[in-house]
């Protein structure tokens, strides 16, 4: 089955604009500017809404604007609209369970406490939906999550983030032709870059 709606889930606003939380927002940046799509604001989808052909095929492009844990709000008006099935449907998320410069994708499941995901379950009613999970990494403890979410990667994160989109993006076309394991086969194989090893002290000047 083609793929009809691509969405990119983050938080609207310049402060959340570099935070890990909005790479979804970064990913469908990317995907509108391959195709030279045009967004526009749409007050009934509660979104920025961009329209592309793929393949000869119309696809539509979503950037909720009603702030993550509303994101449902958005998808579900724009898939009721124009008749789009749950399986029609991709997001593209932060995740937190997967390293910077991984990318996955993931038909249904579980939201896994993510809040735009909860949302969109609760307003489709299914989770039977296509998920591209884009690494951001944990910081370790589950009370430190909501900070990291909401602040900027570091610089050596961000890039393993970016070759993560631009690498699924070259997979678009797959994509919305619903060439899943091609795309997965592209998106899946290439692995992040190693973490930097621990800097040594310097050797101690040997004593004369």
């Amino acid at each position: 089955m083609r793929l009809r709606l691509f969405v990119g889930l983050g938080n609207p606003g310049p402060r959340y604009e570099a935070t890990r939380h909005n790479a979804g927002f970064w990913w469908v940046d990317a995907v509108a500017n391959a195709l030279g799509a045009q967004w526009m604001a749409e007050r009934g989808f509660y979104g920025l809404v961009a329209r592309a052909s793929v393949r000869g095929q119309s696809v539509w492009l979503l950037k909720p604007q009603t702030f993550m844990n509303l994101s449902g709000q958005s998808v579900a008006a724009l898939a009721h609209f124009y008749r789009i099935a749950p399986e029609e449907i991709l997001v593209a998320h932060d995740e937190l369970d997967l390293q910077a410069g991984l990318a996955k994708l993931k038909h249904g499941g579980g939201h896994a406490g993510h809040n735009g995901l909860r949302d969109i379950h609760t307003r489709l009613g299914s989770a039977d939906y296509w998920r591209l999970r884009l690494g951001i990494g944990h910081p370790g403890h589950k009370s430190e999550v909501l900070g990291w979410v909401l602040h900027p990667p570091p610089p050596d994160e961000r890039i393993a983030l970016e070759q993560a989109i631009e690498r699924s993006v070259k997979a678009f076309d797959d994509l919305a032709a619903g060439e899943m394991a091609r795309a997965t086969v592209a998106i899946h194989t290439s692995k992040p870059p190693r973490p930097k090893p621990p800097r040594q002290p310097p050797a101690a000047a040997p004593q004369t």
